[in-house]
């Protein structure tokens, strides 16, 4: 059968390229055409799309790009009936995905959607247009199936978050590898994970490494993202002890001590890797007030989120300075804050459900098509 699949960042290819692995396990004569990246293709297929050129963040950023989005929505619609799929899996990415959902449902084809669009956080009103226009919901945090089906009487798959899948499958590096790699030495590591969009990488970068001067016992390790180029870093590595290390997030993860991380997917990946965090944000001045006006969320962070509490710092705004960064930084270097850290992640874990989303998820969108 055709599969085809539409994700619009670097947390969408991954889940993405896992699912698509699942989908062939299901169905071995699989084909798939999709908007994704370099994961995805590494799976197979054929890319219509790098989400590199998709990735716009803020309300003002949107407008500013309003003409090529529009440009990509009249290009997937047409690529859509060319290639004639069984099914259309949109994974997140909402603003782009729920109309193309629109069109393609009143054009007849199946729509499933993976990894729902957190409408819980803001736009609820979109629940109309997801029960219109959604086939089938695969949901990956435990509260939204009691948010659709409870409170908007829509019935949801939940399957587990399939991070934990992808984190049990990375292959652990040594140490002592990894440091040769990368020319580091013996001191415990600061991983700097400062997001995956240009705009959101230089608003939080500087900020950051300004305290690795009040850390000298530590080395600094920027996480690059796949999506950049190494020479887009440079400007900003002007100290010593700070490093690049690029696309090797998880193996930076699995070696450090602690972590400053923009908010995002990045901060559950962070905390399921048991490395305590800092979660920050500063977005441009405009979009955060609209933001702080139409988001209804006690917390910013999937961790605190999903735990329903406090467990991490989260660092917003005015509040992501370097006064504040170095005092949080300092906490959760200490050994009695990271014990206690230590077992809200655990009881996090339990609260996602355990390994297996992709094959949950790909075994129900295959039963349904056939």
């Amino acid at each position: 059968m055709k599969y085809y699949l539409i994700a619009g960042e670097a947390s969408g290819d991954l889940h993405g390229a896992n699912l698509m692995k699942s989908i062939i396990k299901e169905d071995p004569n699989a084909e798939f055409r999709f908007w994704g990246g370099d994961l995805m293709q590494n799976v197979g297929g054929s890319m219509v799309k790098h989400y590199r050129e998709l990735a716009f963040m803020g309300f003002i950023e949107v407008i500013l790009n309003l003409f090529t989005i529009l440009k990509n929505i009249k290009l997937c619609k047409k690529d859509i009936i060319d290639y004639q799929p069984d099914v259309i899996i949109f994974i997140d990415y909402p603003g782009f995905n729920l109309r193309i959902a629109k069109w393609a449902k009143e054009k007849g084809f199946r729509t499933h959607y993976y990894i729902s669009p957190q409408i819980w956080a803001w736009k609820e009103g979109r629940i109309k247009s997801i029960k219109q226009c959604i086939d089938a919901m695969y949901v990956i945090l435990p509260f939204e199936k009691h948010f659709y089906e409870d409170k908007h009487n829509f019935p949801v798959n939940f399957v587990g978050h399939p991070l934990i899948d992808a984190i049990a499958d990375h292959q652990q590096i040594l140490p002592d590898e990894f440091k040769t790699l990368h020319n580091l030495d013996d001191r415990p590591i600061v991983a700097i994970l400062p997001g995956s969009r240009k705009q959101e990488i230089r608003k939080m970068l500087e900020v950051m490494l300004s305290v690795v001067d009040d850390f000298p016992d530590y080395q600094f390790i920027i996480a690059g993202a796949p999506s950049q180029d190494p020479e887009f870093y440079t400007p900003f590595i002007k100290k010593e002890g700070v490093h690049l290390v690029m696309n090797q997030t998880y193996d930076l993860l699995s070696l450090s001590n602690a972590a400053l991380v923009t908010s995002g997917t990045a901060t559950l990946e962070t905390a399921l890797f048991k490395v305590p965090e800092v979660v920050c944000y500063k977005g441009s001045a405009i979009s955060y007030q609209i933001a702080k006006r139409v988001i209804n969320l006690d917390y910013i962070s999937l961790v605190n989120l999903i735990m329903d509490k406090p467990v991490v710092t989260e660092l917003i705004q005015g509040d992501f300075n370097t006064k504040k960064l170095k005092e949080e930084l300092t906490n959760i270097l200490d050994d009695y804050q990271r014990a206690v850290m230590f077992l809200d992640y655990y009881d996090l874990e339990k609260k996602l459900g355990g390994k297996g989303a992709s094959d949950k998820t790909a075994h129900l969108i295959v039963d349904a098509i056939k």
